[in-house]
């Protein structure tokens, strides 16, 4: 261990402008395969460590545990070594393509997550040779890419039941949402074909109808832009189920005084789903939204509350939306049910709400506004940014 440290040491002490494009692409390719080989040792350690209860030493049950505690991998990481380990216990090809560094870590997972031990078992049951899939998976995860062999793993499922009924596949569907401390969020879902297209064509509609000019967003970053349009537009309609008698709603509760200061003022305000915001941020939600006025004492309980209303009313919105059209920031042609009625003078600092004072924009350029653009409209009446 002490040698592969010092040639760790020795590795990372090379000067890489020296190096040529090729010698780039060398060392790149030769690291891959090193990494593929710790991976696999580490799969291997952790699999005798769960045979051997070695987790029991440092007072933990499990490997899975003792690699989230101690190791400080994410659990879902420190699932898929477990679970590899066990998994190639079945598949002695597939392990020692690993343990050269020819197979990576991820492809070993999509092997284990489809032959689970209920798998092997019926395998067995039914007299299907894992054998000749091991042989199989391995070459092509040595030759192939990643999602070649995700289509000869198929072929294990459909050998155990060849003339089995349809799925159902929305047993298979998964979505799991994960909020941070910071209060931004992640998440993963896993859907069927069908259910899978439905949601590519509804978010490919959007991002083919917002190509403003000079767009310099990734593809993943058009992608969550529409897919928070998708949900901004179906918060807005009114046409989603009631939670608890009342509407689906984006609810942030900040004190007056954070509201009507000018600075950005982190950490001011919060949401339903318990995120913290800045009040800069609070500020650019108040723009179009419902209020509610809480007077609260000193030991933080409310003493009255105000009338609930509209800081644009329906009727000034629709004669926004006749007047501009579309979102206008330079560049933009969002339609007016994607936008929301921006202060050009903010109310909570003494801006009207009126037509003149009103601009539609966009989710994103609306964030772009609050951010440092501006966007004005002279005696012209034309809208410049």
């Amino acid at each position: 261990m002490s040698e592969l440290r010092s040639a760790l040491d020795a590795l990372a002490a090379d000067d890489l402008h020296m190096l040529s494009e090729g010698q780039v692409l060398d060392r790149t390719a030769l690291l891959v395969q090193l990494g593929n080989r710790v991976a696999a040792e580490l799969t291997c350690t952790v699999r005798h460590g769960e045979l051997t209860q070695a987790a029991e030493h440092d007072g933990l049950k499990s490997m899975r545990s003792w690699l989230i505690g101690h190791a400080r991998l994410a659990s879902d990481d420190a699932s898929k070594v477990v679970r590899s380990g066990r998994a190639l216990e079945h598949f002695p090809v597939l392990a020692a393509g690993f343990a050269d560094g020819e197979v990576t870590a991820a492809q070993v997972d999509l092997v284990a997550d489809a032959v689970r031990p209920a798998d092997v078992a019926e395998a067995e049951r039914q007299g299907v040779e894992l054998a000749a899939f091991d042989r199989d998976w391995a070459q092509i995860a040595a030759g192939a890419s990643y999602d070649v062999l995700k289509v000869a793993v198929r072929a294990f499922e459909a050998a155990l039941d060849p003339d089995g009924m349809e799925p159902d596949p929305t047993e298979g569907r998964r979505l799991t949402v994960a909020t941070h401390a910071d209060g931004s969020v992640t998440g993963r879902f896993d859907l069927d074909a069908v259910g899978g297209e439905k949601v590519k064509a509804a978010i490919e509609s959007i991002v083919q109808a917002d190509r403003p000019k000079g767009d310099e967003r990734t593809r993943s970053q058009q992608n969550a832009d529409a897919f928070v349009q998708l949900c901004d537009n179906q918060l807005a309609s009114g046409g989603l189920p009631t939670l608890r008698t009342v509407k689906p709603q984006v609810v942030v509760t900040v004190d007056l005084e954070d509201l009507t200061d000018p600075s950005t003022g982190p950490d001011a305000a919060r949401t339903g789903f318990g995120a913290t915001l800045s009040a800069a941020r609070a500020r650019w939600v108040a723009c179009d939204a419902t209020v509610t006025r809480i007077v609260l004492g000193p030991d933080g309980l409310p003493l009255d509350v105000g009338r609930t209303h509209r800081v644009v009313p329906s009727h000034l919105r629709r004669a926004v939306e006749n007047r501009d059209g579309h979102c206008v920031f330079a560049g933009c042609g969002a339609p007016t049910h994607w936008c929301d009625v921006h202060h050009l003078v903010e109310w909570v600092n003494g801006g009207e709400t009126s037509l003149e004072n009103s601009a539609l924009l966009c989710e994103r350029h609306h964030t772009k506004v609050h951010h440092g653009f501006r966007v004005e409209r002279p005696p012209d009446g034309r809208w410049r940014t």
